[in-house]
């Protein structure tokens, strides 16, 4: 089990290492487009690919994964935003689980439709204590889940949320103001949550800027997740890994 996805970002959390993942909506790209983005990531050294969204109208995931496996090797995670963004071709899947929210739906009932199908995959499912944080506007995240995102200036809140998901038995928690979001998550909260838990720690939605990903990871981010902004300029890719993976280099 040592070669297990979650025994890597625990070794990876355990030395110190930074990792940066990529989020791909499956709706937001074409053949064309993912062969780019792939021979970018190699260039940049993205360590994790992550796939899903909150909603997709394309049934084309299957078809994505196999064309990323085909052009390389970085692990696939999926990140999915219903039950049937499930796909057996991926290395893992985040089992979310909304911790956040209020909506009895997305905090075990999704989860008990998917519970059998995955038990009969060879698919390594992490479970992860998923957390919706305000980012300054709506979002398709805040809008499909129906539940209102903790406030951004209410690190206590999320501090207290996530250890109740660490004691829950999660392996993972997820800090995530969404995608388009107008603002990050605050260092401060990042700070605060990451003080509270033990477990690896995941932010994403907002981050644009090297200098951004960088505060977010010294707070103590373990894994930095970035969509929208790449969509936007496929070039961001090479700035905010060199910012991120920099740090590994004074890591003990």
């Amino acid at each position: 089990m040592t070669n297990t996805i979650y025994a890597q970002l625990l070794e990876a959390k355990k030395q110190r290492q930074k990792q940066f993942a990529v989020l791909i909506d499956p709706d937001k790209v074409s053949k064309r487009t993912v062969t780019s983005l792939v021979e970018n990531a190699l260039m940049a050294k993205v360590d994790l690919f992550l796939v899903g969204g909150s909603l997709i109208v394309k049934d084309r995931l299957a078809e994505l994964i196999g064309q990323i496996k085909s052009l390389c090797n970085i692990p696939i995670v999926l990140f999915p935003g219903s039950i049937s963004q499930v796909n057996e071709q991926a290395d893992a899947l985040l089992f979310l689980s909304l911790i956040s929210g209020r909506n009895p739906d997305l905090l075990i009932g999704q989860q008990v439709l998917a519970a059998p199908m995955l038990k009969q995959m060879d698919l390594e499912v992490i479970s992860t204590g998923y957390m919706l944080i305000d980012g300054g506007k709506p979002t398709t995240a805040s809008y499909i889940s129906h539940s209102l995102p903790i406030p951004h200036d209410k690190p206590p809140i999320a501090a207290c949320t996530a250890m109740a998901g660490e004691l829950l038995g999660m392996k993972l928690i997820y800090l995530d103001t969404g995608s388009g979001a107008r603002q990050s998550v605050s260092v401060e909260m990042v700070h605060t949550v990451r003080k509270s838990i033990d477990i690896p720690l995941i932010v994403g939605g907002g981050i644009r800027s090297p200098q951004t990903a960088t505060q977010i990871c010294e707070a103590g981010a373990d894994i930095i997740v970035v969509g929208t902004a790449i969509e936007e300029d496929t070039e961001r890719m090479f700035a905010l890994s060199k910012a991120i993976h920099a740090l590994n280099e004074h890591s003990i």
